[in-house]
């Protein structure tokens, strides 16, 4: 298999390029081919190196916050080269609150600080890998989960006095859970009752009282997903499907990879129309 070959580059006048070298390595380590231009490269440098070195995909890394013009102006170098198919992914000292923009300027993805080097090689290797099946991003929220101590006592706040309708209400017996369905738009609220005193809910109960227990992303390939999470070192306290409720199945990812929110990937059992 040809190895995938990415241009690491620092355009502008930033003066120091250990970041850069620290990524060159980790995706070396993963196998690519990688070619550092070096520092204070100008956007027409870094296309032209590009084009000449047949690259499959740019990485720009800026410190010196002169990212909101120089990224937009290396998508630009590449058209006039006629290189506008190579994707370009940038990284540095970047505010959240320029992402948005690099984006809409044609940047494929923004990798902050606080991101991994597995997590960049992982998606080099979907980005670029025609062998590689892409997995696409989470369709919605599915639901969000509240822990009460009691369904029928909770249950006239949201259909009383929100006016919300109740769907069902089942029992998850292999998480020990009973569950009440409240639709609310295209999602569902779901009030979690334990059912046991080994239920996770009970738990949870005991140490936090009554609150919001998860949040849950509906997701069309479950297993795939689960494995893409796994090659971008995320902890999740399933690595294999389980049931859930409405013939579901689901995985859960640890709170302490996503800021302390815990996190449900649900996949809803597919029906022929």
């Amino acid at each position: 298999m040809k190895k995938i070959r990415v241009l690491v580059a620092k355009p502008g006048l930033d003066g120091h390029d250990r970041g850069a070298l620290v990524i060159a390595q980790a995706l070396r380590d993963h196998g690519m081919e990688v070619i550092y231009t070096g520092l204070r490269q100008s956007p027409a440098q870094i296309a032209q190196a590009a084009v000449q070195e047949d690259v499959d995909v740019i990485g720009l890394s800026s410190l010196s916050g002169a990212h909101r013009s120089l990224f937009p102006k290396v998508i630009l170098e590449l058209k006039k080269r006629n290189a506008a198919e190579i994707p370009v992914i940038g990284g540095g000292v970047i505010p959240s609150e320029d992402i948005p923009y690099l984006i809409e300027q044609g940047i494929k993805k923004i990798f902050t600080s606080g991101s991994s080097t597995t997590s960049l090689a992982a998606y080099i290797q979907d980005l670029i890998d025609p062998d590689t099946d892409a997995v696409g991003e989470p369709r919605k929220i599915a639901h969000i989960g509240i822990a009460v101590e009691n369904i029928d006592l909770a249950l006239p706040f949201y259909t009383d006095k929100l006016g919300l309708q109740l769907e069902a209400v089942e029992d998850v017996e292999s998480e020990g859970v009973k569950v009440a369905f409240i639709k609310i738009g295209e999602t569902r609220l779901e009030l979690l009752e334990p059912s046991n005193e080994t239920s996770a809910i009970r738990k949870f109960l005991d140490k936090k009282g009554e609150g919001i227990h998860h949040i849950a992303l509906e997701v069309d390939d479950l297993s795939s997903r689960i494995q893409q999470l796994k090659r971008q070192e995320i902890h999740l306290i399933n690595e294999q499907p389980t049931a859930g409720a409405h013939h579901s199945q689901v995985a859960f990812i640890h709170p302490k990879s996503a800021n302390g929110v815990l996190f449900e990937l649900i996949q809803h059992e597919r029906r022929d129309s």
